[in-house]
């Protein structure tokens, strides 16, 4: 169920943020299981009955397998609750990453919180980035943020604790429609979660592979033989791209020549390669002379094909249509 390589857990001083709810016991017990060292962390916000039993419970089940609990009371917030027990939250994990040398912190986060939190940005205007909000390793500060259950469901964690009788407890909060993430979760995504969870995790992973790619700039949409097609998402992006590319076909780009692509949107470099820019789309191929049917060249002509690119899709019996 751990889907991530847990060798960056391997050898490192590892902190689970424990709630002793179903998502970081089962995240608990699972490390134990792939013989993660680690120790735990819980904040008591006093706001229910079972808040003092549950840190309680916190400290016994550390003690229990040999492990470190850290608890702190949290202060009494007059309002706006979510943000400042989050604020809270993160300042006491930062604090201990820092006093206590840990390098990683762990947090059970799963794939209903990443659709519940895709929908609740997505009501308010939201980009790629802030759409998919959590990714399964990033940095914070100075440590790794680590999410190890992203691809697991709700239904799934319970299920795991439930087989193998790992206590858990339920926080009764998470029903109050007085939050909005509660609000969502019952009006939207349980019941979307319930019918579609396979769909919904395969999105998130093609939407993380396209958030990465806006980060660097720019994305290779086709390649067949030496064709090469790309599309930039920021035009700065333009000389790496190509460079980046010919790289992958054996050829390195000399100083001047980043300063010709830079320049000119449909250039020859060395004779060998035509690159052609039009709007945010790049393509490169082997430069060919030659003649093609005038119906080939008008089915080009048709499909957007630059004029350079054209001689190679003829020569390697590439269609036009393939490419658009």
């Amino acid at each position: 169920m751990l889907v991530f390589d847990t060798s960056i857990l391997k050898n490192k001083k590892n902190l689970l943020a424990f709630s002793a709810g179903v998502d970081s016991s089962a995240l608990f017990f699972l490390l134990l299981e792939h013989k993660i060292d680690f120790d735990i962390a819980i904040i008591n916000y006093a706001t229910r009955p079972n808040s003092d039993r549950e840190e309680r419970h916190a400290h016994a089940l550390a003690s229990k397998y040999n492990l470190h609990c850290h608890s702190i009371k949290a202060p009494s917030f007059s309002k706006d609750f979510e943000k400042q027990a989050r604020d809270f939250r993160y300042g006491f994990f930062d604090a201990l990453m820092t006093t206590e040398g840990y390098d990683t912190l762990l947090t059970a986060h799963q794939l209903n919180d990443q659709l519940e939190w895709l929908i609740m940005r997505l009501s308010k205007g939201a980009g790629v980035s802030e759409l998919i909000g959590l990714d399964p390793i990033s940095v914070r500060n100075d440590y790794y943020l680590v999410r190890p259950l992203l691809s697991c469901t709700k239904e799934d964690l319970i299920a795991y604790l439930d087989k193998h009788s790992h206590p858990y407890y339920i926080d009764e909060s998470n029903f109050s429609q007085k939050y909005e993430r509660n609000r969502v979760r019952k009006q939207f995504a349980n019941n979307f979660m319930s019918e579609y969870a396979e769909g919904v995790s395969r999105s998130f992973n093609y939407l993380r592979k396209d958030k990465e790619n806006l980060a660097k700039g720019y994305i290779e949409i086709y390649a067949e033989k030496s064709l090469r097609i790309i599309r930039l998402y920021d035009r700065t992006f333009k000389s790496k791209a190509i460079d980046m590319s010919l790289k992958t076909l054996g050829y390195l780009l000399s100083a001047s020549q980043r300063i010709q692509i830079e320049k000119e949107k449909s250039i020859v470099i060395a004779n060998t390669w035509a690159i052609e820019i039009e709007d945010d789309v790049v393509y490169i191929a082997p430069y060919i002379k030659g003649t093609m049917p005038k119906v080939f060249k008008e089915i080009c002509r048709k499909a957007h094909i630059p004029s350079k690119i054209r001689p190679y899709l003829f020569q390697e019996g590439i269609k036009p249509s393939d490419v658009i």
